[in-house]
């Protein structure tokens, strides 16, 4: 038989993670497009498709870990420190690969070459994986 009362309390904690993880990653956009040198925005929409796979990477990198404390943690405030610790992280990343492997990486992908949002993107991956691996130990 169907439990009601279990599945509105499960869909009601459901929601509610899902939409804190969904706040949290439009706020890790808005602070990840900031920190970078260029205009994603403006860039996605003039075609770039160097910018938006830098991006897109970014946020699969991001999503990766925040997916692994949602399945992890167990209260709200718990969720949302991993969730800021992930951002932080990935934001790191970005800004060291930017000083030291990439620092003319504004001009190049403003030049939409394609290459270096793959390399963004798969650092970006790589080290959401990493982060989100760690999160279990």
């Amino acid at each position: 038989m169907f439990d009601f009362t279990g599945f509105q309390e499960g869909a009601t904690a459901f929601l509610l993670a899902f939409v804190v993880a969904g706040l949290f990653t439009i706020a890790f956009k808005y602070i990840y497009q900031w920190v970078t040198p260029y205009n994603e925005k403006a860039l996605i929409r003039a075609g770039n498709n160097t910018a938006a796979l830098a991006l897109a990477g970014a946020l699969i990198g991001y999503a990766l870990p925040l997916a692994s404390a949602l399945s992890h943690t167990v209260s709200l405030p718990e969720l949302a420190a991993w969730a800021t610790l992930a951002g932080i992280i990935q934001i790191a990343a970005f800004t060291g690969v930017r000083l030291v492997a990439l620092p003319d990486v504004k001009a190049r992908v403003e030049a939409n070459e394609v290459s270096i949002g793959i390399y963004l993107a798969g650092i970006s991956i790589a080290v959401g994986l990493l982060n989100a691996a760690c999160m279990t130990v």
